[in-house]
């Protein structure tokens, strides 16, 4: 890898031992992609995916320690993700007692070295970085230094910035030292679609759903999205950001996307065109009845198969502020057609501590409140890697959650329509 001379002093310990190590990490890291150089990060803050205080994650707090002690701190401010656990989501004496005496028995501690390394504030704990409540929200063009899929494949896509789906930690050391590896998703070349996806339905599909099935079938690829400009728009509004930040969260979950393009739609679509596809690109018809047979695949692996929903969660990643007002409406405008005043099952809405404070200045959170549900800036999924959760039969409209944990996912109608009275099925 050919350094700067700068870059050169900080390998070879001028700058102290531990930002060389730092700089070694980085180093090994671009080698094994074979990049050939480093290149500067020019976004204002970091994005942290590592929020959560494990008990068995201590070789993270013996490193974080470390860099405090070396006075190494992170050369951004920077947002992490979200916090694991929140006294306000249903949980039962057996839960709370795994999720605070084993599980997350470190999460003050470690929220005290993310502090003094660099924490943007105390409420930067949200997946969902880029909102406007939020304040990390990189321009096109920047270079980050991020790791958390769904944040990635958003700023990538989205806002045409330039990240690699980089590891925990790594996020950090690219910030420490200033610099990632040249690679990937931040070259022109690298940028380029392999995969032409055609959307042949008969009507709006499911951010979710189409996330999740192209994202089984390109992996790690980049795809050229052709036609769902005309269920969503050729302008990046609040409904047209919050669906692709829903559909790139599946993408990036049920397979590896960190970049996708919507034609007539996303930044470089809209600048390059049909020009970001390369020659024999592979292709893929997505129709309503493609739709319907992978979401008839997705396994159920609850022990009772038809148990009833004790706890539902939307909101992963995290929902923006027009998302809550909208799921306000459309729970109250079910309830009353199923002549119902609360809602039927447990229900929590996740998003940003800093987008739920805006909420509650509004009167939608009054309304909400009064009608059972929950608001909470929790991860749901590290709620719902507590073991006992395996045994609760959990209903989530998140592919990502569906993936990775026991929750079972349906759509937002579907979600609906269960959480006010009516079914599922």
């Amino acid at each position: 890898m050919l350094l700067t001379k700068e870059q050169q002093a900080i390998l070879d310990g001028e700058k102290g031992e531990t930002l060389a190590k730092v700089m070694k990490t980085l180093v090994m890291y671009g080698e094994a992609f074979e990049a050939e150089k480093l290149v500067p990060i020019t976004s204002s803050y970091n994005h942290l995916v590592t929020s959560f205080g494990l008990k068995v994650m201590s070789p993270v707090y013996d490193l974080m320690q470390t860099l405090l002690d070396a006075g190494v701190a992170s050369g951004q401010k920077f947002s992490v993700d979200p916090r694991p656990i929140d006294k306000n989501v249903p949980a039962n004496l057996l839960q709370n007692l795994v999720f605070n005496k084993f599980m997350y028995t470190k999460q003050s501690f470690y929220e005290d070295q993310l502090e003094k390394l660099g924490l943007l504030n105390k409420n930067a704990f949200t997946c969902t970085c880029y909102m406007d409540e939020v304040g990390n929200r990189p321009k096109k063009g920047d270079v980050l230094s991020w790791a958390e899929s769904s944040a990635v494949v958003y700023a990538n896509s989205v806002l045409g910035a330039r990240c690699n789906r980089n590891s925990g930690i790594l996020d950090i050391m690219g910030s420490i030292v200033g610099y990632v590896p040249y690679f990937g998703l931040l070259t022109d070349e690298g940028r380029k679609a392999t995969w032409v996806v055609r959307i042949a339905t008969t009507k709006k599909p499911e951010a979710q759903l189409l996330g999740s099935a192209i994202g089984m079938k390109v992996m790690e690829d980049v795809p050229y999205v052709i036609g769902l400009d005309q269920w969503i728009g050729t302008e990046l509004d609040d409904a047209a950001c919050s669906y692709l930040k829903d559909f790139g969260a599946a993408t990036a979950s049920n397979g590896a996307v960190g970049l996708y393009h919507i034609d007539n739609l996303t930044p470089e679509a809209k600048e390059l065109g049909q020009s970001l596809i390369v020659e024999g690109a592979k292709e893929y018809v997505i129709d309503d009845a493609e739709l319907e047979r992978v979401k008839a695949n997705y396994p159920v692996i609850w022990k009772k198969p038809d148990a009833k929903a004790k706890l539902c969660f939307v909101g992963c990643p995290h929902l923006s502020l027009q998302q809550l007002k909208d799921w306000t409406v459309n729970i109250e405008a079910a309830l009353q057609a199923n002549g119902r005043k609360k809602i039927t099952v447990p229900t929590v809405l996740t998003a940003a501590p800093t987008v739920l404070e805006a909420f509650g200045k509004t009167e939608y959170a009054a309304r909400l409140q009064a009608i059972g549900v929950i608001t909470s800036y929790i991860c749901p999924l590290m709620y719902m890697n507590n073991p006992l959760c395996k045994k609760m039969p959990v209903i989530t409209s998140s592919n990502k959650l569906r993936t990775y944990t026991s929750a079972r996912y349906y759509t937002d109608a579907e979600i609906l329509s269960t959480i006010t009275g009516g079914s599922a099925k």
